[in-house]
């Protein structure tokens, strides 16, 4: 067959050639009941027998003929002959038929007497009450959940009927090294066949990660034939696109047919699809995220079609925070933070980078930019496919604005409560507070008189109401390899902190203060978007100075040389204050327990930490 090397077919088309030329096909297998969770049942399973499998007393009490008790009341007690005591879960003796409560009950005499008749069969558990002999307990096609196990085992099954289709996962490349391995320089964790085996366990199918192979065409091809000899698909991660050792497509037309090598889709374009022995081979790009969407957006339907179910995400409508460009002809997969902010469904888009993970860890939702457009506007209303339940986006906290260390440890003193932060700066969270797309801001922004951020909120927020949440006092300075100062930052290499960002506006003041041109600075236009980036760019050498919060020097190791102090505030709309995701966010940070937090990270001052100030604009 005639290879397709990165000449794009639609996502639709590529999936039609899987079912038409290589669908993938399930076995049967027999397994043992406490393996079977999560698997999907080939078969219906029946009973092996009645539950229970005799009439059984419900209560403690005694047993009765119910045609002995008629007229029964507390004026005309009767004594029942022949009753007979039994406790709950006891077998009904042959004949009996009702059970009465021992509090119902009076001993007199050695005998038993009622005061109020029973009905037929009152209290008893009649055979087959639960399941009978032969009845389905389950049918086919159904996964298997852990309540379903107990039942499962009551009814005396051991072994369940299994849809049995097993995936082999082949990791290449001469630069992986093995999961928890720490990677020298040039060297990369192996992490896409983890990611991949861990999301097609959770659907059901058997997932085995073979040891990675290197960059030589005869082991890959001698791992690809293994694979496809023990397993029903392959999926090898590799890189897919052109390169000087990417072997991986010419393999496939070797030993099978290239069905397809690029598809118009972003992140993930250059995905293989190929057939070896009717089998489906799938290659994944080597880019996390672009592995992630063939995950999703292929190798899913691909287990739909062999017969395993897959429940479709939930979707929902919500405001864009930010506009997105993309490029006509190509399918855009863009991961999303989405919340419920006043009353409306909010999404911001996060990283588009390919390789960066943490955009999956933070994203709760994907975007979907149809091939015919060319993106979507900031305020628009966009559906999302969700990748939790709707609760949790539901019941997640937004802060957009400043970034400081401190909010990843907020985040995880708050759990389970869901937090995503978003670092676009002071001056950003301000706007993004302005439109309702957070319900926190946080911010440090530094006005002309020396005061902070209530200018700025009065400027920019004018009619609303505003209180200002401090979280603390922190110390901002210049971190560096070698204690530099700030008289230092004109002779040597420098990082800076985006625009719209309080520590990019304390340093602009610093520098209008002492009559410094930014154009002296070597580096004042590179600009990260958080402390730790500044730090860890100064750390690695590309800068030798930054300007950053002490606790990220401190967390890398860097020397700092306080410049100044600076106060760190929340921004939240007053009449959000009784929210109880903002409640909850509020008593952490009046709590003990913060304050030696922060005392620990270091660079903190908390005597104003708590402090609220309502503000009426």
């Amino acid at each position: 067959m005639v290879s397709r090397y990165l000449s794009l077919v639609t996502l639709e088309e590529a999936i039609e050639i899987i079912l038409k030329h290589c669908p993938p096909v399930t076995g049967r297998v027999i397994a043992p009941l406490m393996e079977s969770v999560g698997r999907i049942t080939a078969e219906p399973v029946f009973a092996g027998y009645s539950v229970p499998e005799a009439h059984l007393s419900a209560m403690d009490g005694i047993a009765v003929r119910s045609r002995d008790t008629h007229g029964a009341t507390d004026k005309m007690p009767i004594t029942i002959p022949n009753a007979i005591r039994v406790n709950t879960g006891n077998v009904i003796p042959s004949g009996y038929d009702a059970v009465i409560m021992i509090e119902d009950v009076w001993e007199e005499s050695g005998e038993y007497v009622i005061r109020k008749a029973a009905a037929p069969w009152q209290h008893v558990r009649p055979v087959g009450e639960d399941i009978a002999e032969s009845e389905m307990a389950i049918p086919r096609g159904h996964r298997i959940l852990y309540h379903d196990i107990g039942a499962l085992a009551a009814y005396g099954i051991t072994g369940l009927p299994l849809l049995s289709l097993r995936g082999g996962l082949i990791p290449t490349g001469s630069e992986l090294v093995p999961h928890g391995t720490r990677p020298a320089p040039g060297q990369v964790v192996e992490s896409n066949c983890q990611m991949a085996a861990a999301y097609l366990r959770s659907l059901g199918v058997v997932a085995e990660v073979y040891p990675p192979v290197p960059d030589e065409p005869d082991q890959i091809r001698e791992a690809l034939d293994r694979a496809v000899s023990e397993h029903d698909l392959v999926i090898i991660s590799a890189g897919s696109s052109k390169g000087t050792k990417d072997y991986t497509a010419e393999i496939i037309g070797e030993l099978g047919d290239l069905l397809v090598h690029g598809v118009a889709i972003k992140p993930g374009k250059p995905v293989i699809i190929g057939r070896i022995r009717g089998k489906p081979i799938i290659g994944l790009p080597g880019y996390p995220l672009s592995a992630l969407t063939i995950l999703r957006e292929i190798i899913t339907p691909l287990i739909r079609m062999a017969g395993i179910p897959v429940l479709e995400s939930a979707t929902l409508r919500a405001e864009l925070t930010r506009s997105l460009t993309s490029d006509i002809g190509t399918d855009e997969f863009v991961l999303m933070t989405a919340g419920l902010v006043g009353g409306r469904y909010i999404a911001t888009p996060l990283s588009r980078g390919a390789g960066v993970q943490m955009s999956a860890v933070r994203s709760n939702g994907v975007l979907r930019i149809p091939r015919d457009s060319e993106g979507a506007e900031s305020g628009e209303l966009v559906e999302l496919s969700l990748t939790v339940p709707e609760g949790v986006v539901r019941s997640g906290l937004i802060f957009s604005g400043s970034h400081d260390p401190v909010l990843d440890r907020m985040a995880d003193l708050l759990s389970p409560l869901p937090v995503h932060s978003t670092h676009i700066g002071s001056m950003g969270g301000i706007l993004a507070l302005k439109r309702r797309h957070c319900h926190c801001a946080p911010m440090h922004l530094l006005a002309p008189d020396g005061t902070y951020n209530v200018s700025y909120l009065k400027r920019y927020l004018p009619g609303e109401e505003v209180t200002l949440v401090c979280v603390a006092e922190r110390e901002q300075g210049i971190v560096s390899r070698d204690d530099l100062t700030f008289d230092d930052i004109t002779r040597v290499p420098f990082i800076n902190r985006q625009k719209g960002s309080g520590t990019r506006m304390l340093l602009d003041h610093l520098l209008k203060e002492r009559d410094i041109d930014p154009r002296a600075i070597t580096g004042y236009d590179r600009e990260m978007t958080t402390h730790l980036a500044v730090a860890l760019a100064v750390k690695s050498g590309e800068a030798d100075a930054g300007l950053c919060v002490a606790s990220a020097a401190k967390t890398t190791g860097l020397s700092f040389v306080p410049i100044g102090t600076e106060r760190y505030e929340l921004g939240i709309m007053t009449e959000d204050l009784s929210d109880p995701r903002i409640r909850s966010l509020l008593d952490l940070i009046e709590s003990d327990q913060f304050k030696t937090l922060l005392t620990g990270m270091g660079g903190y001052r908390t005597e104003v930490t708590g402090m609220r100030q309502t503000l009426s604009l």
